[in-house]
């Protein structure tokens, strides 16, 4: 199974990102951002990796391009005019044709969660910008690029497992991210037939510098919480990135794919095994267990 991904990654075209120029804003954080680039980058295509902090893109994406990757770094604050705009004329200055954007930029500090009651219209908006208006305006800006020159396209956001669901005591951001989704499927109806696709996927609890800000380590809980027992990696949020950025997904469109190892089928009564805490009865829960036929 390894070799046969290498040998994917080698060959490219499963992606069909060669000569393309890829986006990816919130690329400096460490996380998802930066596993999508590194991993855009190897199926192919030239990235340019967008961070307003020019220390973040030296310390995480700078690495990459050391590798010989086709990575080139753009400091610029997807949340502004002034950032798009910056992004837009490098992608014209880079060799290559303009396909891709993945809206990663986003998230929400610690002190973001509080009660509905004690949200204020500054916290609201502030995630909205940082979350919504971030994707929707740097989407609206590659979406006309391609048009205009009547490219092909794919675009690609982060939502959250949280803009699936319901997210108590942080609801301004599980709302910004629900936007996100809603923005997502009717940007796919009206670019389909210009040829762009738009999809999104919605992260579980995964294993990035933000998330270990205010999510500790505790393998117990995270086996009682998830189905498959475990948190996810940025490396493997990257991997469902780079399906529906690229030409394995071309029939793909208006989706959120959850990437949450299962964290939305588990019920709260079920235990670590993922049996009911309901069931009394030991024999029973070991026969409903049981492997084997």
């Amino acid at each position: 199974m390894a070799d046969s991904i290498r040998e994917a990654f080698s060959a490219n075209e499963f992606f069909g990102l060669d000569g393309r120029i890829v986006i990816v804003s919130g690329a400096g954080g460490g996380g998802i951002g930066t596993a999508v680039t590194r991993s855009v980058a190897r199926a192919g295509a030239t990235v340019l990796a967008v961070s307003r902090s020019p220390e973040n893109l030296a310390r995480h994406v700078e690495p990459l391009a050391a590798e010989g990757l086709p990575v080139i770094r753009v400091v610029a604050d997807a949340a502004t005019e002034e950032g798009i705009a910056t992004v837009m004329r490098r992608a014209g200055e880079t060799e290559g044709q303009l396909y891709g954007l993945v809206n990663v930029a986003g998230g929400a500090a610690p002190g973001t969660w509080m009660p509905a009651t004690r949200v204020t219209r500054a916290d609201w908006q502030a995630l909205f910008t940082q979350n919504l208006e971030t994707m929707f305006f740097f989407s609206q800006a590659v979406a006309a690029e391609l048009k205009s020159r009547s490219l092909p396209g794919s675009i690609v956001s982060v939502s959250s497992i949280s803009g699936m669901n319901t997210a108590p005591f942080h609801i301004a951001y599980g709302t910004a991210k629900a936007a996100l989704v809603a923005a997502t499927r009717t940007l796919a109806v009206e670019l389909a037939l210009d040829d762009i696709r738009v999809n999104a996927v919605a992260p579980g609890v995964t294993e990035t510098p933000a998330s270990g800000t205010y999510v500790d380590t505790d393998p117990e809980r995270d086996r009682r919480a998830i189905a498959m027992g475990r948190r996810g990696t940025p490396q493997e949020q990257a991997g469902a990135i780079l399906f529906l950025l690229s030409e394995l997904s071309g029939y793909v469109t208006g989706q959120t794919l959850l990437v949450d190892g299962g964290l939305n089928l588990k019920w709260t009564h079920l235990g670590a095994d993922n049996t009911s805490l309901f069931l009394k009865d030991e024999s029973f829960r070991a026969a409903i267990t049981r492997s084997e036929p």
